[in-house]
């Protein structure tokens, strides 16, 4: 089966998933990974870069020089625990807690000694603490301030619970990737607050995709009794599966090659913040549109009255279904025919037995007016 005709099978209801009905189980999964999450991040904790948490940075070209014999230097200049790594093919970068100018004038000196590179080539970078904090506040401004936005946008343009849904996705995708940022002991960078924002605006938008169409599904849903809020919104989950999941791997693969080829193969350790971010945050928001936004939207929907009141309508309709087509298998496997005293049951055992309705009765014969000795004396 191609692709292209299993998205049309989807899209036309031929095939369907339970999402919806299935959700205990996409819970149960979104929170073995949430809680993995919050024990790396309440555990192990984030490893802050020197932009949040203030410090002294040192950058070495070298081609010769180890890693190894960096931190050896670093160590006979009097910095304790150094945090030593290598960035791309020719470049080393020493990391430390805040120095004074004259502290860090003596550290340049000892690795331009020991790793054999001019002072002029070492490049510093100072940041107090004071700075450091003032990034922190300022990311976490931006990022509440986008939330707040999503929520207003969410409200106005389709509804309060719908808005509350994409919000339960969006904390959802933002503690997995905060979460596996703590785990791997990735540093945060703010590369890592721009790739944050980035998958939690595809997040949204995918999520947006989605609920626009469970919202031209379930337009005027009240007035009938086919289907409930849940079965027009796992329609539509259906109906969109097939793009989301073709938009996602376009938005992955890139992004896989700048963290396995880019990191891994060339060294672009510079890139890696971004990319950690970009790749899970990516893969996170895709499963939380599909598997979390829209099944807390139709719990929360199916709370209302009208909801409620079309659910009971929709049940009452299905077993009368299920009722007459109990009745017609009954008369047409002939075990209780004798019992069957509606018109259509006798029809339907007239249909078996390659009769008209008419004739199942008793035979009729037709009344002669006249006898065979009055016939021959005429």
């Amino acid at each position: 089966m191609s692709l292209g005709s299993l998205a049309h099978r989807l899209y036309s209801g031929e095939v369907s998933y339970d999402f919806v009905g299935k959700r205990r189980r996409w819970y149960a999964i979104s929170g073995v990974f949430l809680v993995l999450a919050l024990v790396g991040l309440f555990g192990r904790g984030l490893n802050l870069g020197i932009e949040f948490k203030g410090g002294s940075e040192f950058t070495i070209p070298s081609s010769t020089a180890t890693v190894q014999q960096a931190r050896d230097s670093a160590k006979a200049a009097g910095i304790a625990d150094p945090i030593v790594t290598e960035v791309g093919q020719n470049k080393i970068r020493i990391q430390s807690p805040a120095l004074t100018p004259a502290e860090s004038a003596k550290v340049t000196a000892q690795l331009s000694k020991d790793l054999g590179v001019k002072q002029g080539d070492i490049g510093v970078t100072l940041i107090g603490p004071t700075w450091g904090a003032e990034i922190t506040k300022h990311a976490l401004q931006g990022l509440a301030v986008f939330l707040v936005l999503v929520v207003l946008f969410l409200s106005l343009y389709f509804e309060w619970r719908l808005a509350v849904a994409a919000l339960v996705a969006l904390v959802h995708d933002l503690l997995i990737t905060v979460g596996i940022y703590a785990l791997t002991g990735f540093e945060v960078t703010p590369a890592t607050v721009i790739g944050i924002l980035t998958i939690l605006g595809f997040s949204l938008y995918d999520t947006v995709v989605v609920f626009d169409k469970v919202r031209e599904n379930t337009k005027g849903i009240t007035s009938g009794n086919r289907m409930t809020y849940s079965d027009a919104a796992n329609l539509a989950l259906n109906q969109t599966l097939v793009r989301s999941i073709n938009t996602s791997v376009v938005a992955l693969l890139p992004v896989a090659a700048i963290l396995i080829i880019g990191v891994g193969l060339l060294g672009a350790g510079t890139l890696k913040d971004l990319a950690l971010a970009l790749f899970v945050g990516t893969a996170a928001g895709t499963y939380s549109s599909i598997f979390i936004a829209t099944p807390v939207a139709c719990q929360l929907q199916e709370q209302r009255p009208e909801m409620k009141a079309l659910a009971a309508r929709v049940e009452a309709r299905r077993n009368a279904g299920e009722k007459a087509k109990a009745a017609t298998k009954t008369a047409v496997d002939g075990t209780s025919a004798d019992d069957l005293t509606t018109v259509g049951a006798q029809a339907a055992v007239a249909a078996m037995a390659g009769q008209s309705p008419e004739s199942t009765g008793p035979r009729q014969q037709p009344k002669k007016n006249t006898t065979r000795s009055q016939r021959k004396k005429k």
